[in-house]
């Protein structure tokens, strides 16, 4: 067996942006989160090179509300030291002065979210001789169900953690939006394959509250 058996975890929180990459200024959610999003809340409770999260279905629980903040960000990242420091024979300046690079931009972002998550994972070739689909879902199933994780899971941006919950297998299914919309074309993933990322696609709907991505057609 090289794949494990579905689970389901719920997630929810305050605020979420899972940002349009087509909006090169302010920051414009999705309708929804993204599958991208889903698989880096799960790699945060549980990631390992031996294995490869596959998101499988979204249930969106809450009904889709927005919320419009203005907030001051800084234009570019602080200075990293170069060589020249290093050894002493620069004295140029490094981190960034706030006051001068502080930009103002204004942010669309969804408010109380909460999805249920259907994903499984696959072993990939980097497992070890000690590796199985049994130790990581077990592995999985304990670390879900006592909150514990990497690092705080977030919704798209790091100002927005996901408080989440592991559903066992045997608990009844939540009440979804029961809301059906046609998302348009939405980030699927990014591939990493090459000399750069490139952004995958699929076109999103969104049936009864829930998005099915089983056979979700992805494009690059």
């Amino acid at each position: 067996m090289n794949k494990s058996n579905p689970f389901r975890i719920k997630v929810s929180g305050e605020n979420a942006c899972f940002t349009r990459p087509e909006m090169k200024v302010e920051r414009v959610s999705y309708d929804v989160m993204t599958p991208s999003a889903a698989r880096g809340i799960l790699e945060a409770i549980l990631w390992k090179p031996a294995i490869q999260w596959n998101i499988l279905q979204i249930d969106v629980l809450n009904p889709i509300k927005w919320e419009s903040v203005r907030r001051n960000e800084v234009g570019k990242k602080a200075t990293k030291p170069s060589a020249a420091h290093l050894s002493g024979e620069s004295d140029k300046p490094l981190g960034l002065f706030v006051e001068k690079e502080r930009q103002q931009r204004a942010g669309l972002f969804l408010r109380d979210v909460s999805y249920v998550i259907h994903a499984e994972f696959e072993m990939t070739p980097k497992a070890g001789a000690d590796d199985s689909v049994t130790k990581f879902e077990q592995m999985f199933i304990r670390r879900a169900s006592k909150g514990a994780c990497f690092h705080r899971p977030y919704f798209g941006c790091r100002e927005f953690p996901v408080d989440f919950e592991f559903i066992p297998k045997d608990a009844e299914k939540l009440p979804t939006l029961g809301k059906t919309k046609d998302l348009g074309w939405m980030l699927y993933d990014m591939d990493y394959r090459g000399k750069e990322p490139m952004p995958k696609f699929f076109h999103a709907q969104m049936n009864d509250g829930i998005i099915d991505l089983r056979n979700a057609e992805v494009h690059s």
